[in-house]
């Protein structure tokens, strides 16, 4: 008999609750906890949730709250606590309370003697990772973020919209930061495995202002949601759940996850989304996907502002 699955998550505000709803009908665990500040709207959403058990096809056997003990035999915990980013704000911009909350996080985390695999979307996500990292001492393989995921769906989406294909047949990412800075990989990219730069997809027309248009409508995106719902969580909520689903599954999917660079693409002590290979061991491997000569400075510009904010951030924190 398979061993059952344990999925706790922190922070039980719309992201989250969005996983964990695409989760349980994906049916990735047997079994849900949940932790927040907030303890009453926390049972409420473990009530709610509950509540989708009986009519889902791989139903979990329960959805229920706690504290920071029902962490420790944990198969996979996923954070998504810290304030939402507010209208017109940038990531960047949330990251001295987020960072606080973070550290107070793992070291709640590390006390329970933890040994999973650990999956961020605080925002913003590659510094809340490298805080929460640097704070446990966890090994980085096991200590991924959401990063580029997000980005990388949107991608695709607009350019299976352009090509007229599914967004699955598109094999392009989204690097770099999870936001303002993000870079969008168009030189190879392909659909199907042939690169879009094959005379049969010439006649879409995506040329360098096209590219640029579509880049600004995919790292926009997220302010034209907020500033007409006050928050993204559905997309996000997804895509964490595509992610886990590689962790637990061991589906090895090739995802632009937040991994700590450790001499890839010329960087070093600093998390950005890069294509990882995800499975039950966290990040398996770190492809050096390849860059034109345009998209490698354009990364370096946005791997440069993660790194600067992180050293900002760990020197209010840590030092």
């Amino acid at each position: 008999m398979s061993k059952d699955i344990k999925i706790v998550l922190i922070g039980s505000g719309a992201v989250g609750t969005s996983f964990v709803y695409s989760a349980i009908n994906q049916g990735l665990a047997q079994e849900y906890g949940i932790i927040d500040i907030a303890k009453e709207v926390a049972f409420g959403h473990a009530m709610d949730l509950e509540d989708a058990l009986p009519v889902v096809h791989r139903p979990a056997r329960k959805v229920y709250t706690g504290d920071y003990d029902i962490v420790g035999d944990a198969d996979v915990l996923v954070i998504s606590a810290g304030r939402p980013q507010k209208d017109g704000e940038s990531r960047l911009q949330m990251i001295e309370d987020n960072v606080k909350v973070m550290a107070s996080i793992a070291g709640q985390v590390k006390e329970q003697g933890f040994n999973g695999i650990t999956v961020i979307a605080s925002n913003p996500v590659d510094i809340m990772t490298y805080a929460y990292q640097r704070a446990t001492g966890f090994d980085p393989g096991r200590v991924l973020s959401s990063s580029c995921t997000l980005d990388t769906a949107r991608l695709k989406l607009e350019m299976s919209k352009s090509f007229g294909v599914s967004p699955h047949a598109i094999g392009a990412f989204v690097v770099g930061e999870h936001g303002d800075s993000s870079v969008s990989t168009f030189a190879n990219a392909t659909i199907h495995g042939i690169p879009i730069t094959e005379k049969m997809y010439l006649d879409v027309g995506l040329d360098a202002e096209a590219r640029k248009a579509m880049h600004t409508r995919i790292y926009r995106k997220a302010y034209e949601i907020i500033s007409r719902k006050r928050a993204t969580y559905y997309g996000i909520g997804a895509t964490l759940a595509e992610v886990v689903r590689s962790i637990i599954r061991d589906e090895k999917l090739v995802l632009a996850t937040g991994a700590l660079l450790q001499g890839e693409y010329g960087h070093r002590d600093v998390y950005a989304g890069v294509p990882c290979v995800v499975g039950a061991k966290g990040i398996e491997r770190t492809y050096e996907f390849p860059l034109s000569d345009e998209e490698k400075e354009q990364f370096d510009q946005s791997v440069t502002i993660l790194k600067e904010n992180a050293d900002r951030a760990m020197s209010a924190v840590f030092d």
